[in-house]
This record gives C-alpha cells, sequence and structure tokens, in this order.
C-alpha cells in the first residue's frame, strides 16, 4: 500500500510538473516587430496577432524604428519570432562592409511577400529627373530606417552622390521642403501616403519619376497613378521594394522556428480572412510572389502547393 501511495504520489506530480512547464511555454511572450504605431507595418503586425490570436497562438506586436531593427531583433532575441521588413535590406546586409551586419542575412528566411511599397521622390521644381539629385541636398528618413537603406542602394546603384544626405523623419522633410532649405525628399511606401494628403498646389512640390532600370534587381517596376494625390495630376512612374514577413530559418530542434511554422501556417491558410478583415494592403497581397534574394523558409513552403489558387 505504501509503494502505491509513493508511485500515486510521483504521479500526480510528475502530471503536475508538466503541466506547468505547458503553462510556461503556452504563456511565453511572441513578438512581431514592425514599425512605427501611426505606420502600415504595425497595423499588418495587429491583423497578423487577432488572427494567430483565434487559433490560440498570442503573439505581441512590437513597434521598431524599422526593418534594419527588425531584422537584429529576429537574430538575436528567442521571443522575436517574426518581423515585417522592406526586401532590399538583405541586399543591404549581404553588401555592407560590417561582416556583423552581414553575418544578419544567413539565417533570415521569408514566411510571405507581403505588398508592395513605392519609392515616392518629392521635390521641388528644379528637380526633373532622379539624376537631378546629384550634388542636391536631399532627406532620406531617420538614419538606418527602410528609407534610408532603400535610398542608399538607389544613389550606389544608379550612380548618384547627393551633395548632401539629410536625416530626418518624413515629417520633418515636408516642412524643410517647403522652406526650401532642402531640395528633395525620399520616402518608401504603399501609397496613398497619408502625409502627402497635407500638400496643395502652392507648395509647387511634385514627384519625380524613376525610369532607369538599373536600379532594379531588389526593386520592381511600379507607378503612382494620377490623382493619388489631389496635386499630382498625371501617371508618375517609379519602383516599389516589397514589404516580407520575415523569420528565423527553419530548423526543427529549436522551438522558435517551430513558433515561426505554426504562425506562418495559420497565415496561410487563412489569407482570405486577412483580406476581409485587415487592412486594405492584404488586397495586394499575392504569396506566390517570388523575391530576388529571398529563401521561402522551409516548412512554409511545405504549405503552399496544399492551398487553393484562389487564395494565391
Amino acid at each position: 500500500m505504501t509503494t502505491f501511495r509513493a508511485c500515486t504520489t510521483t504521479s500526480i506530480f510528475t502530471v503536475l510538473m508538466s503541466l506547468f512547464i505547458f503553462s510556461l511555454v503556452q504563456s511565453a511572450e511572441l513578438n512581431i516587430t514592425t514599425g512605427g504605431k501611426k505606420g502600415t507595418y504595425f497595423q499588418i503586425g495587429s491583423d497578423i496577432s487577432n488572427l494567430v490570436g483565434q487559433h490560440g497562438v498570442r503573439l505581441e506586436v512590437q513597434e521598431s524604428k524599422g526593418s534594419l531593427e527588425n531584422i537584429i531583433k529576429i537574430n538575436q532575441n528567442s521571443y522575436n519570432q517574426i518581423g515585417i521588413v522592406q526586401s532590399d535590406i538583405l541586399e543591404y546586409l549581404k553588401t555592407s562592409n560590417d561582416y556583423t551586419l552581414q553575418s544578419k542575412a544567413k539565417n533570415i528566411t521569408m514566411i510571405t511577400p507581403l505588398y508592395n511599397e513605392e519609392v515616392h521622390v518629392l521635390a521641388r521644381e528644379s528637380i526633373r529627373e532622379f539624376s537631378d539629385l546629384s550634388g542636391k541636398k536631399v532627406a532620406i528618413g531617420p538614419e538606418k530606417s527602410g528609407t534610408a537603406i532603400t535610398a542608399s542602394l538607389l544613389f550606389k546603384k544608379s550612380g548618384i552622390t547627393p551633395g548632401e544626405k539629410v536625416y530626418i523623419s518624413a515629417e520633418q522633410a515636408l516642412s524643410a521642403l517647403r522652406s526650401k532649405t532642402i531640395d528633395a525628399m525620399m520616402y518608401v511606401s504603399g501609397y496613398p501616403v497619408s502625409l502627402f494628403s497635407q500638400i496643395t498646389v502652392a507648395d509647387k512640390l511634385h514627384l519625380v519619376p524613376i525610369m532607369n532600370r538599373p536600379t532594379c534587381g531588389s526593386y520592381i517596376m511600379s507607378c503612382i497613378p494620377a490623382r493619388t494625390y489631389t496635386w499630382q495630376r498625371a501617371i508618375v512612374p517609379t519602383i516599389a521594394v516589397k514589404a516580407v514577413l520575415a523569420g528565423y530559418e527553419h530548423d526543427e530542434r529549436q522551438q522558435k522556428t517551430k513558433n515561426v511554422c505554426e504562425i506562418g501556417k495559420i497565415i496561410y491558410t487563412n489569407i482570405d480572412w486577412l483580406k476581409k478583415n485587415g487592412h486594405s494592403k492584404w488586397g495586394n497581397v499575392r504569396l506566390d510572389d517570388q523575391l530576388s534574394g529571398w529563401k521561402k523558409n522551409d516548412c512554409i513552403d511545405d504549405t503552399v502547393p496544399a492551398l487553393s489558387s484562389a487564395n494565391l
């Protein structure tokens, strides 16, 4: 009888410990790192959090300074499972002279492509072409922001050397343009940009076309339709970078990548829900898009063939 009670007590203790450990795993903080709270990245992250929450996964939405910070967090923090980044961030990391930055690109994979983000070049009337930015004072967003990364890559690819690169926010840049303390500003975002709704014809500003195909690679040809903004009369050819939901490379031995797989598969099998209930940008998402330089996470790739063409 004593032996039986001892065994029973041990069994109960084992069960309780198992439940306790399971509870810890379930309550572990999983994060998606996005962008500023007023930006599209944060809203897209909130949509994903709402979706996976319906499937028993608690995902905290974190704001950040942008793509580079998100990549670093995915690499270094076990709780940051996924993040939203611009697709040209891998090219930026791989071509960096900083080995530490180069190493950040090694284990990053694509969970799903998202939507296009157009390169907006807003300038004073004297600047008519992208090449006219040579020697000019150009605002390119905060340092290490997605816009700053894209601008640096495009300048390098196009052989353009601005007279000065100014690292300020888009709001500050628009104010500086109006006061004529800078010549142009660059801003990477899917149109329409709400900030640009403040512009009037009286400001005498316009969008500069980008038609130089050698700037492509990580980029795709796009355009900003006429009348996207009340002061913009004609269509403006430009290029776009793709927003990407990125995660750590799949490894069956690591819980971190198992969580990435679970979240990714929920998104793939519920894309219609996101398009119906989430941000309007989900309507532009095509899960079968292939992006230069990006490897799709292996466990996500296994999910794609099972999806109907209607979901793609």
